[in-house]
């Protein structure tokens, strides 16, 4: 992909804010795989390392949105 510096360095911020969420989730997907024996990867471990992956990647957009300027509507005075 090829970034502006602007994006660039966005990015970077993005990357150094979510890289402890990321290993932290990544740690309980090795022990959760781990744990289960090969029957039973299929099934609910499935989802269970699907929802784990939506949490990641609701926290991703999440740390964008909150790293941007804010803008459009106010709050009543």
């Amino acid at each position: 992909m090829d970034l502006n510096p602007d994006q660039k360095a966005e990015a970077e911020r993005l990357f150094q804010q979510l890289q402890g969420a990321f290993l932290d989730e990544a740690r309980r997907l090795a022990e959760l795989l781990a744990a289960r024996p090969t029957p039973q990867l299929l099934g609910q471990t499935e989802f269970e390392v699907r929802d784990a992956v939506h949490r990641l990647g609701a926290r991703a957009l999440e740390a964008a949105l909150d790293g941007r300027k804010k803008g459009g509507t106010r709050a009543p005075a």
